[in-house]
């Protein structure tokens, strides 16, 4: 159909800037042994993550009209994504000091993406979900499982690729693999949504590919090679790790400034994201109508911009200070929030090849591309650049459990938000935070840029 071959031109055009960019700016053939095979297996990776989270791009959706869940459900399966990494606290010095993390990373994917392909169990009726929660708490379950999986597997890829990669090239290689596992996940978001319009109960063996790929990922995310630099034979104990683990959190928090101000924002910017996600999701099947096809071709829409953004904020970002980074990311999620607005109160639109097309969605696809890419680098790498390589683990580790911390509440707030004062008042809420995030960067990166001068 018309509209698959344009996106198929979009992915093309894509690879070739892919190509010409590695080719021009990076040169493969001057990387050193060790970083063309990590950046081989990091492709790998990043194509087989790219399928599952094509697929996850539509989870909540598919959990709203398919499965029938509540709101307040919603709100949890989000929340899971996030608030698992407050356990960080407990297994982050146990991470720390594990000899042989490849193959924690490996048992770690086997154990937790392979119940997704339970979910081909599940039921193809509508009836079968309207009278009981059974379905919607298994299916909470197996997703708080897999999340759990990201506990040992975030922290690590920081680990890997920063002890391989040269610090100039970390960002453009970072970000060249993040472009293709972009592709990966437009394909397939965009044909699963395809496919659930078709049959909304498809998801049941879409999750059995996933488990797969899952799988698969952390398979060649564990042949990347690493030795630790300090071998650890004594064993301390839960409470003594824990112990540790809060040791060294507080110590990074309390002795690196500007690390600590990243994290303001990034507190600010996550109550603001985190308690508008799930409203979003609400307000694109309760107030907008859309279907499957619609929200995919949307989210491939900003995807697609973003895709070709990739390369060129990767090369910024080793080339900037992190915190000015930031100020763009949320600042472009604060506009696109208040572009939601705008749509509820201009709500024209047409329909094109079966996609229901919002005029005042426009600045929303705009906004969210610069927000999708350059996001999708700075939540992975941006503590990274605040560390030593031997450290990078362990920033990772404190960004990621700040990250729950605020998720505890978050998305919560964000539902009451929405069932007492509406969508608008929802999403400017979100906006102010985001736009308080945003002063919190430019002013601790001009503070620093004073004392140095």
């Amino acid at each position: 159909m018309p509209e698959s071959s344009q996106h198929f031109d979009c992915y093309l055009c894509g690879m070739i800037f892919l190509k010409e960019y590695f080719k021009s700016k990076a040169n493969y053939n001057s990387l050193l042994v060790n970083e063309k095979q990590t950046f081989k297996k990091h492709i790998g990776f990043s194509i087989t993550d790219g399928l599952v989270a094509g697929v996850l791009t539509l989870n909540e959706f598919v959990f709203l009209r398919s499965i029938k869940g509540s709101s307040y459900q919603l709100s949890f399966l989000f929340q899971f994504s996030v608030v698992v990494f407050i356990l960080l606290i407990f297994i982050s010095e146990w991470l720390k000091r594990v000899n042989n993390k490849q193959k924690v990373v490996k048992l770690t994917g086997i154990l937790t993406r392979l119940p997704l392909a339970a979910l081909v169990l599940f039921p193809a009726k509508s009836s079968d979900y309207s009278f009981s929660s059974t379905y919607h708490l298994i299916f909470l379950a197996i997703f708080l499982v897999y999340y759990l999986g990201n506990l040992v597997i975030f922290p690590n890829i920081n680990l890997f690729l920063k002890s391989n990669y040269r610090h100039h090239l970390f960002g453009p290689l970072f970000s060249y693999s993040t472009l293709i596992g972009k592709v990966t996940m437009l394909i397939t978001a965009f044909l699963y949504g395809w496919v659930l319009d078709l049959d909304p109960y498809s998801f049941r063996w879409v999750f059995v590919i996933a488990a797969v790929a899952g799988i698969m990922s952390t398979y060649f995310l564990s042949l990347i090679a690493y030795e630790d630099s300090e071998i650890y034979t004594k064993s301390i104990g839960i409470w003594g790790s824990v112990k540790e683990s809060v040791k060294t959190m507080r110590g990074i928090i309390r002795d690196n400034t500007s690390f600590r101000h990243f994290e303001w924002g990034f507190m600010l910017y996550g109550f603001g994201f985190m308690s508008t996600v799930t409203v979003i999701t609400i307000f694109f099947e309760s107030h907008l109508g859309l279907n499957y096809f619609s929200v995919a071709s949307y989210k491939n829409a900003y995807n697609i911009l973003a895709l070709l953004m990739i390369p060129y904020f990767g090369k910024s970002l080793s080339r900037i200070d992190p915190r000015k980074f930031a100020a763009i990311t949320f600042g472009s999620i604060m506009l696109f929030l208040l572009s939601l607005v705008l749509t509820y109160y201009v709500p024209v639109y047409i329909y094109v090849f079966g996609i229901k097309f919002y005029f005042a969605m426009i600045p929303f696809v705009l906004f969210h591309s610069v927000f999708a890419a350059t996001m999708s680098l700075l939540w992975s790498i941006g503590s990274a650049y605040f560390c030593k390589p031997s450290e990078a683990g362990d920033y990772q580790s404190v960004h990621l459990f700040l990250t729950s911390a605020r998720s505890l509440v978050a998305p919560l707030l964000g539902v009451i938000f929405y069932e007492l004062y509406g969508y608008v008042v929802t999403f400017v809420i979100g906006a102010a935070f985001l736009f308080i995030a945003v002063g919190i960067m430019i002013w601790s990166y001009r503070k620093d840029r004073a004392m140095v001068q």
